[in-house]
């Protein structure tokens, strides 16, 4: 049995671009936390390995940034992260008045505000001009997943894809891209650290 990777080796490996060391770990340590989340609050097994996927890479790319000072556990900031990511899902899914009974249900247990959702359409008007700068076939799989909210069953019979493991490791490369050219991107960098300062 495989021991268990430590907060340490996993941002050491992230700091030293050394990501393949540290993907098995963080998805055998960590997925069943995130996924668990995504399962008690309405979501499908689907939806947890989707949610899980940008966790990861929001998740990589805070420690890249050197964001991940240790305040809390890698455990905790997955956790964090993950439901902040089903949260915006949920609203994008719900209509207003299903978005209002969710948001009660978890109030208390969301760290919204004002000033983060303010952030969030600034970040949102951001990554609709990096997603035009991002080019075929991610601004493709990209806008069907979260603008059109299609399934990546549906993704693969619009364009052609293998099949929906190739569509979802696509997507996660597009991701990746798009979290590279946030970082180098001034302007959208100065938003994402009041969001998580």
């Amino acid at each position: 049995m495989q021991s268990l990777a430590s907060d340490q080796s996993i941002v050491a490996g992230i700091l030293s671009d050394r990501i393949d060391d540290v993907a098995y770990p963080l998805y055998h340590q960590y997925h069943g936390a995130v996924s668990a989340y995504v399962l008690q609050n309405g979501g499908s097994s689907q939806d947890a390995d989707d949610v899980f996927q940008e966790t990861i890479v929001a998740f990589i790319d805070l420690v890249q940034r050197g964001k991940f000072r240790g305040e809390a556990t890698v455990k905790t900031l997955l956790i964090g992260i993950g439901r902040h990511v089903w949260y915006n899902e949920i609203r994008k899914r719900k209509s207003l008045d299903q978005r209002g009974a969710v948001y009660e249900k978890n109030k208390g247990t969301e760290e919204e505000d004002g000033s983060g959702q303010l952030y969030e359409r600034e970040l949102h008007r951001h990554f609709l001009t990096l997603l035009t700068r991002l080019g075929e076939p991610c601004r493709t799989i990209l806008t069907l997943f979260y603008y059109e909210n299609r399934s990546f069953k549906e993704i693969v019979q619009e364009t052609g894809y293998e099949n929906e493991q190739v569509v979802r490791n696509r997507k996660y490369k597009c991701m990746k891209s798009l979290a590279d050219m946030i970082q180098d991107d001034p302007e959208v960098m100065e938003q994402v650290k009041l969001m998580y300062d």
